[in-house]
């Protein structure tokens, strides 16, 4: 696969650019932006990028950029969008066939049970609270939720893993890992009583893979988490060894 960490856009961008072209634009999220715009009414990530496309490349009217996937508000790194109609479909084609590859990175309190391993829940989201449980298969609404999981290495209570996704839950990392009593650093949700208020989560979108939805190439898209605490417990040349 083509490995592709930077690239070159039409001046200057408030973004990390990772990839751009005619067809898509790939950028590293930063944290505590919303996706979409959602009922706090905070700027979000879809019309930023927008405003953005349509300054640096003066163009009149409306701009599209078509959302292909999601990340958390509080998660960072590697977000592929698409800049047509005709690749915002042609990638969504990808991610129900399952050629749209997500790795993650993230640190987490304790150990699980297994150097690597899968996990296999049942989830249900309540809307209302937007908080996600973990309930008995065949239960009305439940979705399947499966991860596999690799301990890179552990220090200071925590443990550094990598997780391919497998489906594209809401919440489904930080569910099923503190499920199985390994809590996201800084997770204020799923893991209140072993966090602090105001750590930042340790979750990072660290690679995005797929086929380009016009040439065909296969893309991977990469971003590293920031080298600050508790990332910085494990060296990042071999974060990067280990995602690929």
């Amino acid at each position: 696969m083509t490995a592709i960490v930077t690239g070159a856009g039409g001046g200057s961008s408030r973004f990390e650019i990772l990839y751009e072209d005619n067809h898509l634009l790939g950028i590293v999220k930063p944290v505590n932006i919303p996706v979409q715009e959602d009922a706090t009414g905070d700027p979000d990530l879809l019309s930023l990028l927008k405003e953005d496309v349509k300054e640096r490349f003066n163009k009149p009217g409306n701009v599209y950029m078509g959302l292909v996937h999601r990340l958390d508000r509080p998660v960072g790194g590697a977000m592929i969008f698409a800049k047509t109609s005709k690749a915002a479909s042609r990638l969504s084609e990808s991610v129900r066939s399952h050629n749209l590859s997500k790795v993650y990175l993230t640190v987490v309190h304790g150990k699980p049970p297994a150097a690597q391993g899968r996990l296999v829940n049942t989830l249900l989201k309540d809307a209302k609270s937007n908080t996600v449980t973990i309930v008995r298969a065949g239960t009305p609404g439940g979705k399947e939720a499966i991860l596999d999981y690799t301990v890179l290495g552990s220090a200071e209570g925590y443990s550094l893993l990598k997780i391919d996704l497998l489906t594209g839950r809401s919440h489904q990392i930080r569910v099923q890992l503190s499920g199985i009593r390994c809590p996201l650093y800084g997770d204020q949700k799923y893991g209140a009583a072993v966090n602090k208020p105001g750590q930042q989560i340790a979750l990072w979108s660290a690679l995005v893979g797929f086929p380009h939805p016009v040439t065909k190439e296969e893309i991977e898209l990469i971003s590293l988490p920031p080298q600050t605490h508790p990332w910085s417990l494990w060296p990042q040349q071999m974060q990067k060894q280990a995602i690929r």
